[in-house]
């Protein structure tokens, strides 16, 4: 097993990474294999190289409930983007940058909540300042950003500090 961490780091990502090389080139060819087993082996020792640190999420349940939060509401979110660029004019204005602090720092946690912000539509994760906590958003149908600040909080980043902290 030893020997096997020494040549191959992140098994695992090894894995994940053929496996999306091959779906991409949507080929099983023994070209196409040693290919992505050659870019997902250098996947590796970039991941080494980057030195990332240690974490292990705590609660698989509190992980299942987020996963399922998020599917919810991009599903709600797409629905509602849908209504406003196909809907009336009045509701086009109400897109701006708002600003929230946030409790959470771990920077896994920090990098889930940016993905799931940036992949709800309507939502874009613009920047995060780590000595302050202070997080810069932009939405498309701003009209509250206190109602913002207690959706980010209470469904998302109450989860990532209960799974990551």
């Amino acid at each position: 097993m030893n020997l096997v961490r020494r040549v191959l780091p992140y098994p695992l990502l090894f894995l994940a990474l053929l496996g999306m090389w091959l779906l991409i080139t949507q080929s099983l060819s023994a070209g196409q294999l040693l290919l992505g087993a050659v870019v997902a082996f250098g996947g590796c020792w970039v991941m080494v190289a980057l030195a990332p640190p240690h974490t292990r999420p705590h609660r698989p349940l509190a992980v299942a409930r987020l996963a399922g939060r998020v599917f919810v509401d991009v599903f709600r979110s797409n629905l509602a983007v849908g209504s406003i660029i196909l809907g009336n004019e009045d509701r086009r204005t109400h897109a701006g940058f708002m600003s929230m602090r946030l409790e959470l720092t771990d920077p896994y946690g920090l990098a889930i909540l940016a993905i799931i912000l940036t992949c709800t539509p309507g939502t874009q994760w613009v920047r995060f300042d780590p000595a302050q906590g202070i997080l810069m958003l932009h939405v498309l149908d701003l009209v509250d950003d206190k109602e913002w600040v207690r959706t980010i909080k209470g469904r998302y980043e109450s989860l990532l500090m209960e799974i990551f902290e």
